[in-house]
């Protein structure tokens, strides 16, 4: 199991088939990855026709990454590529490699893989990332940092080290926790806490009523550690995670209390990963709310008399498009792990110093060897004993690395000094220039690669970049223009402390926004010129072309709009106030199944609930219509009574065209 996986809650359950697997395929379209492989490698042996022996290896390859052997699928993603599986087998060998910290041929293949789809822009910061990689990887030999197993680990799960006491509470799903329950993704059993004895080594669950049935994990304790808050996941079924809240319990001597949810949160919406702050004031944590940058961001709440304030989301300088998981504050810094912003791979641990109250510097990678090509996470530092002078500073971090007892794994680390660098003779009159602090933002408008140029509808290939785009800014209420280059790039040079807010527009194509703020940035001297950067994507106007909405779902025979369809309506109503010139059509379609009239109807009744909808959410009624097609307009023109049901699936949809 990968903990990121975990804790990102990805609601998907492993089906459970009783009749006897035939074939690789079939092994490994139900996820039974194991049992793929020797099946796969030997239907590959006795196949001859090319196009079917690239889609076999590439799904040996992709059943090896996900037992776990990376280093082997690498020859099996090449192998598919050389029997023209295409750029999915081309991607997969790139991100192999990287993932097994050969960056300088993923380097290669990232460069073959934009050059394949059309579009250097594509993979250029994979490109990038690879070459500093390659530097940190390097330099980490001269690094006098020693990684070491904990000799706690076991061969399942075990992660997010916290320290409590003299000892060390961390979180595994190893087979001795509580409930007779597994989670499906996984089939391990549902995580709990535990305290491990740093001298013996020994591992005791923590009692009920901490532990429960459901998943447990990432702690935090206030300074004299009568207080600990942290992550459960709830489910209604014990089978999938449902939601994870962060919950409160106080101690009393060897026992706790009932734990109680803190009362922030919201519904429907992920909160994990704790950290108090040393005087216990501030804490922060992990979470998906809708406010956030993307993914999973880090917010901060703090204590007021009657409990937690309103979260509020960190900056830009912590904060990416990306998943930002497992915070951890000292006095002086935030420790935490990001997938997006650059790193060796994985989740990579960042730190940022504290310049004010609510204001950092901006992420820095602590490098290899603390970070790897896997995912590191949950860093924490440790107090020094007394017989340990010769050290700099040591903690415990997680890591999916090899070298541990299996899966995730908490690792020592200690830090000694380096050698000294080469000594630079400079003049004795060189004065030291003024530091001149400055912030950039490096913004791109692209567009969509679609593999039918002519079809929105078509998978999407990459994205490229759009010249002449215009791009309107608006700065704490002042508004600018300018016009991307020929590699669709525009730069400027941020205000502190400002929000910013852009538009970009080219004819032909739906205007869409953006959004950066330079609030909570501090000025690092170690770094004086702060570089962050931004991309809008525009959507090419295709126009009288149904467009399929992802994730618009119907409860049978009914026709209102659920709750997990609206983000997509109130996405789609964001792209129609921001483009007040466009009418467009929200069209229903059904599958060939139930009589024809009644499908006509009932589709016509869904169209109009969608335009109901979005009208409801401020969109002019004049700008909307409605069309119910039934059966009669099938995306997948299959005979009714041997259409599978994914096949059924995709005709039952929600689409939009642009009509004027």
């Amino acid at each position: 199991m990968r903990t990121s996986i975990l804790l990102s809650i990805i609601f998907l359950s492993a089906c459970t088939f009783v009749q006897k697997i035939k074939d690789g395929t079939t092994a490994y379209e139900r996820k039974q990855y194991d049992v793929a492989v020797d099946m796969l490698k030997s239907e590959y042996a006795k196949e001859k026709q090319r196009s079917v022996k690239g889609q076999l290896a590439y799904m040996l390859a992709e059943s090896l990454k996900f037992t776990g052997e990376e280093s082997e699928s690498i020859d099996w993603y090449k192998t598919a590529y050389d029997n023209s599986y295409g750029i999915d087998a081309l991607r997969g060998y790139a991100y192999a490699l990287k993932s097994t910290e050969q960056y300088e041929e993923a380097g290669r293949a990232f460069k073959d893989l934009s050059i394949e789809i059309g579009s250097p822009y594509e993979y250029r910061r994979e490109v990038k990332i690879c070459e500093e990689a390659n530097i940190w990887l390097k330099e980490s030999k001269e690094s006098g940092i020693s990684i070491t197993p904990v000799p706690i680990n076991s061969s399942f799960s075990d992660y997010s080290p916290v320290l409590f006491g003299d000892k060390l509470l961390f979180t595994s799903d190893r087979t001795s926790s509580q409930g007779d329950d597994k989670y499906s993704w996984t089939g391990n059993k549902f995580s709990d806490l535990y305290i491990a004895d740093l001298k013996s080594y020994d591992v005791t669950s923590l009692p009920a009523p901490i532990n429960s049935t459901f998943n447990e994990g990432s702690s935090t304790f206030n300074k004299d550690q009568t207080k600990m808050i942290f992550t459960r996941c709830e489910s209604v079924d014990k089978i999938s995670d449902g939601y994870c809240k962060l919950y409160e319990a106080d101690r009393d001597g060897d026992a706790w209390t009932i734990a109680k949810p803190l009362d922030f949160q919201e519904e429907g919406i992920n909160y994990m990963h704790p950290s108090l702050s040393p005087d216990g004031s501030t804490l922060y944590f992990a979470a998906n709310r809708n406010d956030g940058w993307g993914g999973y961001d880090i917010y901060f709440t703090e204590r007021n008399p009657e409990g937690w304030d309103e979260p509020r989301l960190m900056g830009r300088g912590i904060n990416s498009e990306g998943n930002e998981k497992f915070p951890y504050v000292t006095d002086d810094a935030l420790y935490f792990a990001s997938d997006y912003l650059p790193g060796l791979g994985g989740l990579d641990v960042f730190k940022v110093k504290k310049t004010g109250r609510n204001n950092w510097t901006v992420a820095e990678n602590l490098k290899a060897p603390i970070n790897s090509s896997k995912d590191d996470f949950g860093y924490i530092l440790a107090p020094l004993a007394d017989d340990e002078t010769d050290l700099l500073g040591k903690g415990y971090f997680s890591s999916a690395r090899s070298g541990g007892a299996g899966a995730d794994d908490i690792f020592l680390f200690e830090m000694r000094t380096p050698p000294a660098p080469p000594v630079i003779e400079t003049p004795d009159t060189v004065e030291t220039a003024p530091i001149v602090y400055k912030m950039i933002l490096d913004g791109y408008v692209v567009e969509k690669i679609f593999q039918d140029p002519n079809n929105p509808n078509s998978r999407i290939l990459g994205r490229k970049p759009l010249n002449a785009a215009s791009v309107n800014i608006l700065i704490n209420g002042n508004s600018t223009n300018i016009s991307t280059d020929e590699n669709g790039f525009f730069s400027i040079e941020l205000e502190k402390e400002s929000d910013y807010n852009f538009l970009a527009s080219k004819e032909g194509y739906l205007n869409k926004s953006n959004s950066f703020s330079s609030k909570g940035v501090g000025e690092d001297p170690d770094n004086p010129i702060s570089k962050f950067e931004i991309e809008i994507e525009l959507d090419k106007i295709f126009k009288n072309t149904e467009i399929n909405l992802a994730n618009i779902y119907y409860d049978f025979n009914e026709y209102f709009i659920r709750d997990d369809a609206k983000p997509t309506l109130d996405k789609l109503a964001t792209v129609l106030n921001q483009n007040p010139n466009i009418s467009i059509q929200l069209a229903s379609h059904t599958d060939c199944q139930g009589p024809s009239g009644y499908n006509q109807d009932l589709s016509q009744r869904r169209a109009q609930s969608a335009v109901d909808y979005l009208i409801s959410e401020g969109i002019e009624a004049n700008r909307l219509s409605a069309v119910g097609y039934g059966e009669g307009a099938l995306a997948i023109d299959c005979v009714c009574n041997r259409c599978s049901e994914s096949d059924h699936q995709a005709n039952r949809r929600t689409t939009f065209k642009v009509l004027d």
